[in-house]
């Protein structure tokens, strides 16, 4: 039977060290500042803005949400970024995506000054990730290295096969693993015989967006299962892309959904706004 890996109460392990050091960075008269713009009204956006800012308040941070409605123009927004760009208030920027399908999302992206972009999309943070020199780096991904630290989960020479190959969490997943000398495979939804290719691995990271799609079909016995997905079944309850009740029982560690990578990806946000603010002070 699988241990399982609490990411809400990691999360808040976490938080409560970053909450000093906050106190301790006010009393220096720097507070950490973040702000998030959200453009139109996607309920699941709003959500994870509200839990975004949240968190921010909680921990003591300066934080503001800016919203703008889906017909802003691509250049009102290009030059709503700039402003924070130039805003000493802000270390760290973030645009919640999707955007509406008139605004090009790496362009908007691009805009954000590297050093305030948080989330770690920005190309100039995945070039230094890739290159083995991260600095701001794709929160979900940092967020699962952190749960494998905490857990003393070795990588170490093992095999690490990731389902997903987004910019977002499958591909800078893969050359965080990579840094901790796992060997991986990165595969995605045309990967001949994926069950096959899943079974052999002893780190499993799933991140595809499918409900459920991840059975013990795919699982070897003691692999380590990580899952990232965040899907509504057809009763409109939280599930991941792995089938947990049928997974757990052949896995060593298992991350369940909700309260396992979600929270540990806002939390890594915070760290990164956090890091940001103590690097302009430098």
């Amino acid at each position: 039977m699988g241990i399982k890996i609490d990411g809400k109460a990691l999360a808040d392990k976490i938080q409560a060290d970053m909450k000093l050091e906050v106190e301790q960075l006010v009393s220096q008269g720097v507070q950490p500042g973040l702000v998030v713009l959200l453009v139109g009204e996607n309920p699941a956006s709003q959500t994870y803005v509200k839990n975004k800012e949240l968190a921010a308040t909680r921990l003591g941070m300066h934080s503001e949400v800016s919203l703008y409605e889906a017909s802003i123009t691509e250049a009102d927004l290009l030059a709503e970024i700039q402003r924070y760009n130039e805003d000493p208030k802000f270390h760290g920027i973030l645009v919640q995506l999707p955007l509406p399908e008139h605004i090009d999302s790496e362009k908007v992206l691009l805009a954000i000054d590297p050093k305030k972009d948080v989330d770690g999309f920005h190309p100039m943070n995945l070039g230094k990730l890739f290159m083995g020199a991260p600095e701001m780096i794709p929160c979900t991904p940092y967020g699962i290295m952190k749960m494998f630290e905490a857990y003393d989960i070795d990588l170490e020479g093992k095999n690490a096969v990731v389902i997903g190959r987004s910019n977002i969490v499958g591909k800078p997943m893969a050359h965080l693993l990579l840094e901790k000398n796992a060997t991986v495979t990165v595969t995605h939804s045309r990967t001949k015989d994926l069950p096959a290719v899943a079974k052999q691995a002893d780190i499993l990271v799933v991140a595809i967006g499918r409900g459920h799609f991840v059975t013990k079909e795919f699982v070897k016995e003691g692999a380590v299962v990580i899952d990232v997905g965040m899907n509504r079944d057809e009763n409109g309850k939280l599930i991941g892309d792995v089938k947990y009740d049928e997974v757990e029982p052949l896995a060593s560690y298992i991350t369940p959904v909700p309260k396992g990578v979600g929270p540990m990806t806002i939390t890594m946000l915070m760290a990164q706004t956090i890091e940001a603010a103590k690097r302009k002070e430098r």
